[in-house]
C-alpha cells in the first residue's frame, strides 16, 4: 500500500496540464550531524574572507560599489552569520535556507572568477570552472539540513 506524498515529495513534481507529471528528485534529509559540517565550512571560509581579504577582493567585479572590501568583508560577515544560525537548534531552518540562499548569492562571483582567471595556465582555468558545478551541491547541503531542522528551529 503506498502512503501519502509527503511534502518534499509534493515539491519534487511538476504537473503540467494535459501531460504525465514529471518527479524530479526530492532533496533527502540531512544526517545528524550535517549542520555541524556546513556550520564549520561556512565558519573557515567566514574568518578567511575577513583574515585574508586580497585573494576575495581579486575577484569581485572593480564596478561593483562601493567597494571590492566592502563586498569581501559582508560576505565574509555572511558566512559567519549563517554558521551561527546553523549551530542554533531554533534557528537552524533558518540558516539551512540562508546557506542555500548565500550559495546562490555567490555564483555570479565564481562565474566572474572563470572570465578573469580565462587567460591564466590551465590548472588555475580548470580550478575556477571547476568551482561552477560545486554550487549545485552546497545549496542542497543547505537545503538538506533546513529540512532536517524542526520546523520551529
Amino acid at each position: 500500500m503506498r502512503r501519502p506524498a509527503g511534502r518534499a515529495e509534493r515539491v519534487g513534481r511538476v504537473v503540467r496540464a494535459g501531460r504525465p507529471s514529471l518527479t524530479l528528485p526530492a532533496v533527502p534529509p540531512a544526517g545528524p550531524a550535517e549542520h555541524r559540517a556546513l556550520a564549520g565550512v561556512l565558519l573557515v571560509s567566514g574568518v578567511g574572507h575577513l583574515v585574508r581579504p586580497a585573494p576575495f577582493d581579486s575577484i569581485v567585479p572593480g564596478w561593483l560599489p562601493p567597494s571590492r572590501r566592502f563586498w569581501t568583508v559582508a560576505s565574509g560577515v555572511a558566512e559567519l552569520v549563517v554558521a551561527l544560525l546553523l549551530a542554533r537548534p531554533e534557528t537552524r531552518r533558518a540558516g539551512g535556507l540562508a546557506a542555500a540562499g548565500l550559495f546562490v548569492a555567490v555564483f555570479p562571483a565564481n562565474v566572474w572568477m572563470v572570465w578573469l582567471w580565462r587567460h591564466r595556465r590551465w590548472p588555475w582555468v580548470a580550478t575556477a570552472v571547476a568551482r561552477l558545478p560545486l554550487q549545485a551541491p552546497l545549496v542542497a547541503w543547505g537545503l538538506r539540513v533546513a529540512r532536517a531542522a524542526a520546523p520551529g528551529g
